[in-house]
């Protein structure tokens, strides 16, 4: 399943980030393959927003597809 897919509230852990040069960015902020994460909101047509311990990140939708989870 991909983050897009994720549904709001669920506790997910990150499997892979397919483009290496947006693996290298989500490595600056923490978020990496193994990562427990939680999706907190899906704006509509907007990011998919996630949390990880106390830090909030928008994500990009497209990102988002592009981001392998599954169920934690």
């Amino acid at each position: 399943m991909t983050l897009e897919q994720a549904k709001t509230g669920e506790k997910l852990i990150i499997k892979n980030i397919e483009d290496p040069q947006m693996r290298v960015k989500a490595i600056r902020f923490g978020v990496t393959e193994g990562t427990e994460i939680t999706c907190t909101e899906k704006l509509p047509y907007g990011p998919v927003v996630i949390r990880r311990g106390h830090q909030e990140l928008a994500i990009g939708r497209g990102l988002a597809r592009r981001i392998t989870v599954e169920p934690a």
